[in-house]
Formats: structure tokens, C-alpha cells, sequence
């Protein structure tokens, strides 16, 4: 996303606008919200853009780094979409599109043939270990001017968020 400041100083703009016509309006809760969701967009755009020289998305690089952080390197279909944070059919998808680069294989289970594992590949651990290190410029410039006290601040109130979230997931879940 270019011009993202552009882009606050216009949803700052439109909430403020927003909270005179509704004074009840949460404006800050709504103010993070976006602001969240503009950052997030920017930082997986520029994802992406350092994933299409290797011909790879976002979805199907997270898929390969589970499966590489993973202690065995396999999981289930279903672990795999839970970590992944993808549905069924779009794993299907992104599978089709790893086992074909020889990335990943999918196999039985040597304790249950029923039991279908997904296993980064020798070949994608390779891949893996070629793609990351050029990475690390981008993410570090990415915080720059942020102390080592402001790192872990951000940690703390994101991994409060989320928690919130899953509290708001869990009291909604039929």
C-alpha cells in the first residue's frame, strides 16, 4: 500500500467527521482498528512483493514456514489449516501448488494409513533457507526508530489484542 499516511490521515479525517454525527462512537477503539488493518495491509503487501521473485504468495509461504518451524516438519491437513489460519479448500490449493514445486509431499501415516501428513520436503527446507535471509533488511527497517523497551511494549498490547479477539470468538461460537 503506498501513501500510507496519506491513507491515516484520511481515515483520522473520516472518523473524527464521523464522531460529531455519532458522539457515542468509540473514535480511538475505532481509530487502532483501522489503523491495524492499515498496517497489516501494508506489511503483507510488502510480503508479497519480496515473494513474487520466487513465485510464491503470502498463504503458500506461511504454509512452508509452519511446516519448516514445525519440531518434525509434518502435520495433519487439519493442523496445518488451523496454524496456517486457511480454510480446507484453499489449503488444498496451496498444497496442490507446494507438492508440484516439490516443496512439500503429502504421505500417510506410518501409524494410521488413514492419517494423511503433509511434510516439507528436503528441497523446501532448501528453499526455505535461500528466501528468509534477504528478508531481514526489510523487516528490520520496518522498526526502525523502535527501542528495544518499544518492541516488547508492542508485543505485550498485540498479544493482549489477540486475546481479546479469541475471548470475542469464544463468547460468539455457537
Amino acid at each position: 500500500m503506498k501513501c500510507l499516511g496519506k491513507c491515516i490521515d484520511m481515515m483520522d479525517f473520516g472518523v473524527d467527521r464521523m464522531t460529531e454525527v455519532l458522539p457515542q462512537l468509540p473514535s480511538i477503539d475505532v481509530k487502532l482498528s483501522r489503523l491495524l488493518m492499515l498496517v497489516g495491509a501494508s506489511m503483507q503487501d510488502g510480503l508479497e512483493e519480496k515473494l513474487e521473485p520466487h513465485q510464491l504468495n503470502h498463504s503458500e509461504f506461511l504454509t512452508l514456514m509452519v511446516l519448516y518451524t514445525h519440531p518434525d516438519g509434518q502435520l495433519t491437513p487439519g493442523e496445518l489449516c488451523e496454524l496456517a489460519t486457511q480454510r480446507a479448500t484453499n489449503m488444498t490449493r496451496i498444497g496442490n501448488a507446494l507438492v508440484k514445486r516439490g516443496l512439500i509431499s503429502r504421505g500417510a501415516s506410518a501409524e494410521d494409513r488413514r492419517r494423511v501428513l503433509i511434510r516439507i520436503t528436503l528441497a523446501g527446507r532448501r528453499f526455505v533457507q535461500k528466501i528468509l535471509p534477504p528478508m531481514f533488511p526489510h523487516v528490520d527497517a520496518m522498526f526502525t526508530g523502535f527501542s528495544d523497551t518499544d518492541k516488547r511494549q508492542l508485543d505485550r498490547l498485540l498479544r493482549k489484542l489477540s486475546h481479546n479477539l479469541d475471548q470475542l470468538d469464544a463468547d460468539t461460537a455457537p
